[in-house]
């Protein structure tokens, strides 16, 4: 087993995994700041089950996006 093989494989695992967590930080603060409501106060408290919808399909659009381009 080639250990230098295994190590830039999981290099690029980390480098992706922060890639993508670092676009679904950039997605929900472009969210919350073209909206014109807190979002925060929407879903918890007013129970506003279509903006959660909808910030769960862009969430998993933004993870099939990163998905493609890791895969290539």
């Amino acid at each position: 087993m080639d250990f230098g093989v295994l190590l830039n494989g999981l290099a690029q695992a980390f480098t992706f995994s922060l890639l993508g967590v670092l676009l679904f930080a950039l997605a929900f603060w472009v969210m919350g700041k073209a909206a014109p409501f807190s979002l925060k106060k929407e879903i918890e408290e007013d129970q506003n089950t279509a903006l959660g919808v909808v910030i769960g399909s862009i969430i998993l659009g933004i993870a099939m996006i990163v998905s493609a381009a890791v895969h290539g």
